[in-house]
């Protein structure tokens, strides 16, 4: 089954200020760091996905420094990076036109955050047929809410989406190598 890994909104936006970092966010930027260098092993394509503000007084307003793709992602050239307006990556973007062009299947999530884009993304992609698609623990995260803490939402949400529209799956590593069980 041909595959492709979807990193959604690794912006700067979630890394620049202590009042928006992402629940254990050095932890999450090194995960899905992981995840990259094992999809590049297995020739996996490699999609970013990066929410962008119509008004442009937008804090992730395109050319903005909180729009741009976090740094320390292991980014290369030819990776494809599709803006989205929306919390659905799906929604008027090409990203299923590009899922198509390149035959894949199967869809491997990571991003943020867990309960807005990472969420209505992998229902979508369900809907749309994806439906045997992977997220792999610890490569997805969120900011606190008023109502629950990042932890609950991240628990939340990946007890629903267990075995409905995704499965999870360990990443297990050494001082030199991760292996996504897939």
């Amino acid at each position: 089954m041909k595959q492709a890994l979807i990193i959604i909104d690794m912006q700067e936006i979630f890394f620049l200020e202590e009042k928006n970092y992402l629940y254990q966010h050095k932890t999450l930027l090194k995960n899905v760091n992981r995840l990259i260098n094992w999809a590049r092993t297995k020739e996996i394509p490699i999609i970013f996905i990066q929410h962008t503000d119509l008004d442009s007084s937008g804090d992730m307003a395109k050319g903005k420094c909180a729009w741009e793709l976090h740094k320390g992602l292991h980014r290369k050239s030819d990776d494809i990076v599709i803006e989205k307006i929306t919390w659905d990556a799906f929604y008027q973007t090409t990203l299923e036109e590009t899922l198509k062009k390149l035959g894949i299947e199967q869809l491997i999530f990571a991003g943020a955050q867990t309960e807005f884009c990472l969420d209505t993304t992998i229902r979508n992609a369900y809907s749309k047929g994806y439906q045997q698609n992977i997220l792999v623990e610890g490569t997805h995260s969120t900011l606190n809410s008023s109502y629950f803490n990042a932890e609950q939402i991240i628990q939340h949400h990946e007890s629903v989406w267990h075995n409905r529209f995704v499965q999870i799956q360990p990443m297990s590593c050494t001082n030199s190598e991760c292996i996504v069980e897939i």
